[in-house]
């Protein structure tokens, strides 16, 4: 490991934040002097981040613990364009309306885990389309594009990639690199930047930031990258089965999100720990000692710290008991996650697929469901299905009054009649 004179850098390393640095020697001069004013972008294609977003928030989060100032730049005009980065085809063009929406509910997750203000290391939120916008094609091609080589562009990963696999590259994804870098060119001019941080795939973009930046006088630039997170079978962080897993509480819900962290798989726990949780480090050494059983109890405290950062501990807590009533007592906890069906439809009869598949999308589809039942995997009010022409009515309705679907062990909904 290298020996850094700045809390930030070290922090950093020793949770396993860095991958690469542009320039170490003088970004830790900067970081020593609580000097580093660092942003990391944000697109806003959808109403919610994802857990893939989570690790540069962290960062931002111990830049500012450590006295410097972070930027969370909102996307409002590059999610016109669309990121190729690591993706085989085209984002789906959004219409203004809709990426402003998203802007919204998104700008709630900083509050989280940053402190906003006017003070010198408070966090503040700013938006690309300010200036993207405004941009005139003809100034924009003689003042920023000079400077950029099309053979240079080529080999970049988020282009390169896209061309070998014989993937359409649009041209307007094509720019995405050439406005990220004239980003960083103007948060160096209006807010002082002086770091761009990001996902590793986000290098190639960052240092051709920080080059353009060279080239049209700012001051100097760095760019520092975390890694690219999967878990140690491989699998990338942030896609379950199910889908992506969503930071706001109306997109997952804080047990479902608790329960996410809970299956972290044993060989990810204290890296998991170290990344998205803030607990101290020699807490977290104590905790990736634990063998065995014993490590349950690691990954219930992974989980519970990562819930509270995003819902609250309240919240957090409340998902950890909802776990041990459901799992270790064997009982109905009635925050599991629910539907509601009215007590007419319900008389009439609800096919036993129907509820698993479209339902309560507890499967993805009713083939899936009737694969479960022959394995054994379904069940009503904790009783194996074994008929996939079963119907749910009232009489199913138990002494909770709730009809409760179970696929596997961990996952649960509560039918609620109304």
């Amino acid at each position: 490991m290298t020996a850094f004179k700045s809390d930030l850098l070290n922090l950093l390393q020793s949770r396993g934040f860095i991958h690469q640095i542009s320039d170490p020697e003088s970004l830790d001069a900067l970081a020593a002097r609580g000097e580093v004013v660092a942003y990391v972008g944000y697109d806003c294609t959808a109403p919610s981040l994802h857990v893939g977003h989570l690790l540069s928030i962290m960062m931002l989060h111990w830049l500012q613990e450590t006295g410097n100032k972070p930027m969370a730049l909102m996307g409002g005009g590059t999610t016109r364009v669309g990121d190729p980065s690591g993706r085989d085809e085209t984002r789906k063009i959004l219409t203004y309306e809709q990426i402003d929406a998203n802007k919204e509910t998104i700008k709630t997750t900083f509050s989280k885990l940053l402190r906003f203000g006017e003070g010198k290391t408070d966090a503040r939120m700013v938006d690309n389309a300010d200036w993207l916008t405004k941009l005139n094609y003809i100034e924009m091609l003689r003042d920023i594009g000079r400077y950029f080589s099309v053979n240079r562009m080529l080999t970049m990963d988020s282009v390169r990639m896209r061309l070998e696999r014989e993937q359409e590259l649009s041209f307007i994804e094509f720019n995405y690199m050439i406005l990220q870098s004239y980003d960083y060119v103007e948060l160096a001019r209006r807010h002082g930047c002086n770091l761009q941080m990001g996902g590793s795939d986000q290098w190639g973009n960052i240092v051709t930031g920080v080059d353009l930046g060279r080239r049209m006088g700012t001051h100097q630039l760095h760019a520092l990258t975390c890694p690219l997170l999967t878990t140690a079978s491989g699998a990338k962080m942030g896609k379950t089965a199910a889908g992506a897993v969503w930071l706001n509480g109306d997109m997952l819900s804080p047990y479902d999100y608790w329960q996410y962290w809970r299956n972290t798989e044993d060989a990810d726990v204290e890296r998991f720990l170290k990344l998205f949780t803030l607990l101290p480090m020699d807490e977290i050494a104590r905790l990736a000692k634990l063998q065995g059983s014993e490590i349950n109890e690691a990954k219930k405290i992974l989980a519970t710290e990562a819930a509270a950062l995003m819902h609250g501990r309240e919240a957090a807590e409340r998902a950890a008991e909802t776990a041990r009533t459901t799992f270790e007592e064997g009982g109905i906890a009635q925050d599991l996650p629910s539907i509601t069906i009215a007590r007419a439809e319900l008389d009439a009869g609800i096919g036993v697929l129907a509820a698993f598949a479209e339902k309560t999308n507890l499967v993805a589809s009713n083939g899936e469901a009737r694969r479960q039942i022959k394995a054994g995997g379904l069940r009503v009010n904790d009783e194996p299905v074994t008929d996939e022409r079963m119907a749910l009515t009232g009489a199913n309705i138990n002494a909770d009054g709730v009809i409760k679907l179970s696929f596997g062990k961990k996952k649960h909904v509560l039918i609620r009649p109304v």
